[in-house]
């Protein structure tokens, strides 16, 4: 076992202001630490937990870092930890496990990365000192209460259990868990951020999300200032949440859906499988990122296995489509939007019931985010929605238009 001295240049080079004050405070069982985008609170409570690992404890520390799905932890928690311990100087010095996603420090303190799309692998696992859940408004309480007991043996000292989200609808389970009580959860710190909290950020990215006041200030409060969005009249107000199995519904048809994105929205590719005669909308898998160019967008969808099917895309990203279309994404086609297409797409989405595999965990954001527009002045709802939290709708859309609209499907050799 080997001891690790870390010698930073100065406090103010390596860390922000709100995770500086509670570097070394280990007091709380749960930390809460939520806000909006680009706020650096998931980089704060990584580089918390890898200093926390590095100290000289009795027992060597052993974290688990998990988020809901597992396919999402190498490009979002893994690379996170390794950027900190290569900034902190020791990454060299660690044991690197690309298979198994596993990184023992130099002093034996050992970091495990977990899915809980599988419950019973995380359950196997002993002797955790501390859990750190990665937009942990993907998970369920249950999931909560179970990685809570990965934290029951007593041989580790001050064991924690760290939260990190961006707030979505009062609908979720961290609201009414933290949020919605009258009294204050005992044995639990709640920290929240935003963007000008992070002085470490671009300045054309704090321009931009400045811009969103005056843009939209409804997504402004969401997403910039990191504030629960209010409860409001929802369009789609009922749909199911279950773990789908694949092969149960082969035999029902599939469709696909593809909207575009890149800086402030995400790229949102989806996939839908319908029974007309039960009249039930599944929905099965979803490919949501930000930043992602065109030749990406196509890897993701081959690397899914649908670089066949037909692919139904926003027409009014007539490039990507035919950029994508390069990449032997020969059947992608333009969406045949019109007047009144977005209201369509809405009422014969309605007319389903919709079930949702739970590991689409931002199609059921957005679902529960999805409101109609208010009149400011009589308080009536109008027949309009609220231009956020569409993207994954937006996609399952477009998806499902060959059905109600007759579409011919051409397909592209060789590009345009």
């Amino acid at each position: 076992m080997t001891t690790i001295k870390l010698n930073f240049p100065k406090p103010a080079k390596v860390f922000n202001r709100k995770i500086f004050n509670v570097l070394d405070d280990y007091s709380h069982f749960t930390e809460v630490h939520y806000g909006g985008a680009s706020s650096g609170k998931s980089h704060g409570v990584v580089q918390k937990v890898v200093k926390k690992a590095l100290m000289p404890w009795e027992r060597p520390r052993r974290v688990l870092f998990t988020r809901k799905v597992a396919a999402t932890i190498k490009d979002s928690i893994f690379e996170d930890v390794l950027s900190c311990l290569s900034s902190f100087g020791i990454l060299q010095h660690c044991k690197v496990n690309m298979t198994d996603y596993r990184i023992t420090l130099p002093n034996g303190a050992v970091f495990l990365f977990k899915g809980m799309d599988n419950p019973e692998k995380i359950k196997s696992i002993k002797g955790i000192s501390d859990v750190v859940m990665e937009e942990a408004s993907e998970f369920n309480l249950e999931d909560y209460t179970q990685l809570t007991l990965r934290l029951r043996e007593k041989k580790h000292k001050y064991r924690q259990l760290f939260l990190m989200f961006n707030p979505v609808s009062k609908l979720n389970w961290v609201y009414k868990y933290f949020f919605a009580p009258k009294e204050p959860l005992k044995n639990a710190m709640i920290l929240h951020s935003t963007f000008e909290d992070n002085k470490f950020l671009d300045d054309s990215v704090r321009e931009n999300l400045r811009n969103l006041a005056d843009r939209n200030p409804a997504y402004y409060r969401i997403y910039a200032l990191g504030e629960f969005a209010t409860l409001d009249k929802l369009i789609f107000a009922n749909y199911e949440k279950r773990l789908l199995n694949a092969q149960e519904l082969r035999h029902l048809p599939s469709y696909f859906g593809l909207d575009f994105g890149y800086i402030n929205d995400p790229s949102a590719f989806i996939h839908v499988k319908v029974d007309d005669e039960e009249k039930k909308l599944y929905i099965m898998e979803e490919y949501v990122k930000q930043g992602m160019l065109n030749d990406e967008i196509a890897k993701a969808i081959k690397s899914l296995g649908y670089s066949k099917e037909v692919i139904t895309a926003d027409s009014a990203e007539q490039k990507s489509i035919a950029e994508i279309r390069r990449h032997d994404i020969n059947r992608i086609r333009a969406a045949r939007k019109g007047k009144d297409s977005i209201m369509n797409g809405i009422q014969f989405i309605n007319q389903y019931q919709i079930i949702v595999d739970e590991r689409c965990f931002k199609v059921i954001e957005e679902l529960e985010n999805y409101t109609w527009k208010k009149d400011k002045k009589s308080g009536e709802y109008l027949n309009e929605p609220v231009d956020s939290y569409n993207h994954t709708i937006d996609a399952i859309r477009y998806a499902v238009e060959g059905i109600h609209n007759t579409v011919k499907v051409k397909t592209f050799k060789g590009g345009l």
